[in-house]
């Protein structure tokens, strides 16, 4: 239920606060609560991923992404993810969630996200995401971003993040 929470009050809130570019940072900032603690009262591994969720959203909601992806019927999924953990976020803990776009190719984006508590990077992840139709099939990406209203180039991967993206095919 929490995180239903959380994500009527993005939805509520996203209007109220400051705008982000489409390939961010886009900063989103949250609070450890009760049900997101594991037996030994730090944020559950798996939860981390959920919270990248809420935070994507934000990304999409303050950019105007979000409109127009709905209207076109389609919608994100993650294809691809990879998470390091660095410290512990404990109970009530304020962090932020800081969202970039790092590049795409002709199928996916990829997306730097960190999870930042008092100036600190408590976890950092790697996300491939694409875009599928609730018709069937998926979106290319020149298609995602002529949607949006962006004209420039992807920037260039990462040669870690090509490799990445790479070991994973299958």
């Amino acid at each position: 239920m929490n995180l239903y929470l959380r994500l009527i009050w993005l939805l509520l809130t996203a209007r109220r606060r400051p705008p982000c570019s489409l390939l961010g940072p886009c900063v989103t900032r949250l609070r450890v609560w009760p049900n997101d603690l594991d037996l030994y009262r730090h944020v559950n591994n798996g939860r981390y991923f959920t919270l990248l969720d809420l935070a994507r959203t934000d990304l999409m909601l303050r950019s105007g992404l979000a409109q127009r992806v709905k209207a076109a019927g389609w919608f994100p999924v993650v294809t691809l993810a990879s998470m390091r953990f660095r410290r512990a976020l404990t109970l009530f803990q304020p962090f932020d969630i800081h969202t970039e776009v790092i590049g795409w190719d002709d199928k996916s984006a990829f997306l730097a996200q960190r999870f930042v508590a008092n100036g600190e990077t408590a976890a950092s992840a790697v996300i491939r995401v694409r875009f599928l139709r609730r018709s069937g099939g998926s979106v290319p990406s020149a298609e995602l971003l002529a949607l949006a209203g962006h004209t420039t180039p992807s920037p260039p991967l990462p040669d870690w993040v090509v490799r990445w993206a790479d070991a994973q095919q299958d």
